[in-house]
């Protein structure tokens, strides 16, 4: 069977955002290792945690930190052939995290608009094949980020919006936040939650350098974006927003494994209820699994069927789309071609669809690729016919 391969979750960092983090001293930035007899080229460094720092690995080769930039990370013709070697017909690219959280609240909003404006020219230049979630300028006052989302709904290929889970610093569920999910609300953006600052780096122990980002990735990353739904729920964002629209990273993080256990202690919670007889006063109206129906979508990227199964129980098969996470996770070293080497992740999160859905060609291709045109309103009429065969 050839499916429509729609990609959600893919990211880039265009050459207008690279130009800032070269500016840069403190994380995140783009760090130029020294040429030296051995490495007369070397690839400069993209450090966006401050644990890959160089100030805080005083002792470490500056070469070895961070992630090597590739071309990967902001070429459209890299990824346009990362598209074509994986058959995928349309992406949806967002601006990579830390996206624009670390700027100061004068330069956020101008930056925000040479980030989009750069997205639009892309995508306008690529009908059909890419499409972009816009960045906020959430350092700036509110009205600056208001006045942003106006602009976005502007951009015939914006899609949506990517946001961190810090919010103005104080995470999701600060009030101060109010006025911006009524502004996405009233313009049905929809939003994507993608994690960035994970957990304190204590909880991993003193061994954790030892298996490098492991723990991070996979267990800070998760947690990260299931905090930050719990958080939002708990407040009753979504009770006071109802229409607001919501896709979460990676599956929905933890929120499939935890959901039933939250929903226990919200019921349990003593100080929401009257102390005069069993009234819940207090808390979330809807329960958590009221509101992942109808407020809330996942992307696919769960590197098993079992993930991925559970995301579908939980929101529904028509709510969940295929996502590769580009550039992050490539193959790792060992082919003289890497342009040429399949994606283990790609093909990994391709294979969950498959073995999660069995039989069941209907819902493989929608989260593959129809729910997302379906929701995000994409024309791929002009997409190359090609797809992944069972």
């Amino acid at each position: 069977m050839d499916s429509l391969i729609v990609d959600v979750h893919t990211h880039i960092y265009p050459p207008s955002y690279l130009a800032l983090l070269s500016s840069r001293t403190d994380p995140p930035l783009l760090y130029h290792p020294k040429a030296t007899g051995d490495n007369p080229k070397p690839s400069p460094r993209l450090i966006i945690l401050p644990s890959d720092a160089p100030s805080a690995n005083p002792h470490a080769d500056p070469s070895t930190l961070g992630r090597p930039l590739t071309e990967d990370y902001s070429s459209l013709t890299h990824i346009l052939q990362f598209m074509d070697q994986h058959c995928i017909h349309t992406s949806v690219l967002s601006l990579a995290n830390p996206w624009l959280d670390f700027l100061t609240p004068d330069l956020a909003p101008s930056w925000a608009r040479t980030v989009n404006e750069e997205l639009e020219s892309i995508s306008f230049k690529n009908p059909g094949r890419v499409y972009f979630f816009g960045t906020l300028p959430l350092s700036a006052p509110i009205s600056e980020i208001v006045e942003s989302i106006n602009f976005l709904t502007s951009l015939p290929h914006c899609r949506g919006i990517i946001l961190g889970t810090s919010g103005l610093g104080s995470g999701l569920d600060d009030p101060t936040l109010n006025p911006v999910w009524a502004a996405l609300e009233q313009r049905s953006i929809l939003i994507f939650i993608h994690p960035h600052y994970g957990l304190p780096t204590d909880v991993f122990g003193p061994r954790r350098n030892e298996s490098g980002h492991v723990m991070p990735l996979s267990l800070g990353f998760p947690m990260e974006t299931t905090i930050a739904m719990v958080r939002m729920f708990l407040v009753g964002i979504f009770d006071e927003y109802p229409g607001l629209r919501v896709l979460l990273a990676h599956a929905g993080g933890a929120v499939g494994a935890l959901g039933d256990r939250v929903q226990s202690c919200v019921e349990h919670e003593r100080g929401y209820y009257s102390r005069t007889n069993a009234e819940r006063i207090k808390g979330p109206k809807r329960s958590l699994k009221e509101v992942l129906k109808k407020n809330v979508w996942f992307d696919a990227i769960s590197y098993g069927a079992t993930g991925l199964r559970m995301a579908v129980e939980l929101v529904g098969k028509e709510r969940v789309m295929w996502g590769s996470d580009h550039p992050f996770f490539p193959p790792v070293g060992g082919s003289e071609d890497e342009e040429e080497e399949e994606w283990a992740s790609v093909r990994t999160n391709v294979a969950a669809v498959q073995e999660a859905f069995g039989k069941d060609e209907q819902g493989m291709r929608g989260v593959l690729g129809s729910n997302a045109v379906e929701l995000l309103g994409l024309d791929t009429a002009r997409t190359v016919d090609a797809g992944f065969k069972n």
